[in-house]
Formats: C-alpha cells, structure tokens, sequence
C-alpha cells in the first residue's frame, strides 16, 4: 500500500464544490444563526393592533386632559374679568368724586351758596360725561311721543298744546346703556281735553 492510503494526516477534505447539498445546508444554518427567519422578523399582527390601541387610548386621555385644562383656564379668564369689568367706570368716576369733597370744603369754608351750586352743576356735567364716555345716554323725553319702552308715565295732564300721548314733562331722567334701558325716564303725559257735548 502506498503512502497516500496510509497517512491519515495526508487525507484532503472534499471541497464545497464536490458537495453543493451540504454547502447549502452550512449556508441555512449560518442564516438562521445570524438573522433567524424572515417569518420570525416580522410583527405579529394581533400585537400591533394592540400597540395602535394603547396610542389612541394615549392621545384620547391627552386630549381630555388639553381640554380639561382649557376649560378651568377659561372660566378663570371670564371669573377675572366679571371681576374687574367695572374697573374703567371706577377710575372714570373718582375725579367727580373729587369734585363734590372740593365743593362741600369750598361752601364750608366761604359759606358761598352761589359758588357751592356752581360747583354741584360742574359735577352733574362731569357724570353725564362719564357716563357717555361709557355709552350710557340720557333718555330723549320731553315733547316727544311716548314710548312705553323708553318711558314710564307717572301721571296725565290735560292739555290742547300737545298732541294726545306726548311726554309734556320729565319726572326723572332716563338712561340706556347702548341699547339697553338702564332706567326709563318717568313722564307726565299730554291727554286731550273732554269734550262738552
């Protein structure tokens, strides 16, 4: 026997190309090593259903909590300005506050009736100009029709001057805060005279 049968050391491995079947096989086993099955790579559908749910539950209860937080800081935002909604008329009305201390001083000191009425006219011009600056106006009355509106008639009064139903004279002013009535003007109305039969 020859050398080459002999010597186990001398013995050559097949080479892949004379074995395909069994390269191919190292080749799935490597794969499968190194990555696994393609099947096992993707998602199971059932589990990302449920990840979709948990994030629509998630941007639901975010939802709720943006509108619950909107919610408190509007009603603080209309509590503040209910408030202090009276606050331009306060800071409007002080200098005809200040006014009426001057001229109460004024007529202590100097016992000035003419004066003291003076000043008193002054404040009432002042508080009609406040409250215009505020759109709150005087009623229009005197020699105009009644209106019922507009006017509360406190009395009649027998008169050929003017037409029946006109307001011969004003009690009390009225006011209207745009378009509301804050007050009617309380009148005495025209009514015609009997007639003699």
């Amino acid at each position: 026997m020859s050398d080459e049968n002999t010597d186990p050391m001398k013995r050559t491995a097949p080479s892949p190309a004379a074995n395909p079947e069994s390269a191919a096989g190292n080749d799935s086993a490597f794969n499968a090593a190194a990555g696994g099955a393609p099947e096992a790579a993707e998602e199971n559908p059932l589990d990302q259903l449920r990840n979709d749910l948990e994030a629509a539950k998630d941007r639901v209860l975010r939802g709720q909590a943006e509108l619950e937080n909107y919610r408190k800081r509007a009603a603080r935002e209309i509590d503040e300005h209910r408030r202090y909604a009276n606050l331009p008329l306060m800071h409007d009305l002080l200098p005809v506050l200040d006014n009426i201390e001057r001229a109460i001083a004024a007529a202590e000191q100097t016992h000035d009736v003419a004066g003291l009425l003076e000043g008193v006219k002054l404040v009432a011009r002042q508080f009609e100009e406040t409250f215009a600056r505020h759109h709150c106006l005087r009623i229009g009355a005197l020699h105009l029709p009644f209106d019922p509106h507009l006017h509360h008639a406190i009395s009649q009064q027998t008169t050929d001057e003017f037409p029946p139903n006109t307001v011969v004279i004003v009690a009390q002013p009225g006011f209207q805060l745009y378009d509301r009535v804050v007050r009617p003007s309380q009148v005495i109305v025209s009514r015609a005279p009997d007639t003699v039969s």
